[in-house]
């Protein structure tokens, strides 16, 4: 058979869609697959447990802020108002004696309340310190501040001092008239300055009051 090329009886299969050999290197069997997928894994977030977490963090963080800035304000209110009761005995004392020994002047200063430098006749104010001065002389010889019971600070630098005091009868008064003891407490008003401390008041409690 000259110039002719025979055709083989029969074609191998060719790999494409439809044919089971389809993807198959060289004629081998097709690749396996697996049916199903394995299942995810699942990771825990953790969001509300961080969330409570985050919580407490910052809850407990507030609660050491107060407690801090209590301290600090105790520690503050303690040095910045100026009064102990041992500079409140010895302004009270200071009032009490200067009423004893009529020192208009100093009794003036201290009813006066800070105004005292401000003023420019004392004329009255000294009229007014006589006679507070003659009202406390009626009724005691001496008097001595016993101790100091109670300061309350109405602002760092006013304060209200209960405080006890021993007393020496006059002998003005009729027997018997004056406090049980001779002892008794009274109320003064007190106002704390850079250089001073003033009595700007003072009231005696009932005679007793002990």
């Amino acid at each position: 058979m000259d110039g002719a090329y025979p055709y083989p009886e029969s074609i191998p299969p060719q790999p494409g869609p439809g044919n089971p050999t389809s993807g198959a290197p060289y004629g081998g069997p097709p690749p396996a697959y697996p049916t199903t997928l394995p299942p995810a894994v699942t990771y825990p977030s953790g969001g509300a447990n961080n969330t409570k977490r985050i919580l407490l963090v910052v809850g407990a963080v507030v609660a050491i802020a107060a407690v801090i800035g209590g301290i600090i304000f105790a520690v503050r209110s303690t040095s910045d108002r100026g009064l102990t009761d041992a500079s409140a005995k010895s302004a009270i004392q200071g009032y009490l004696t200067a009423l004893l020994q009529q020192d208009k002047q100093a009794v003036a200063r201290h009813a006066l309340c800070g105004l005292y430098d401000g003023i420019k006749d004392h004329a009255t104010d000294f009229t007014v310190a006589n006679l507070a001065s003659d009202a406390f002389r009626k009724q005691f010889g001496q008097a001595d501040v016993t101790s100091i019971d109670k300061i309350v600070m109405l602002s760092p630098n006013q304060a209200q001092v209960l405080f006890s005091m021993k007393v020496a009868p006059s002998g003005r008064l009729p027997r018997g008239s004056g406090p049980k003891n001779n002892e008794f407490q009274a109320v003064a008003q007190l106002l704390v300055l850079p250089r001073e401390t003033l009595v700007c008041s003072y009231l005696p409690r009932p005679a007793d009051s002990l």
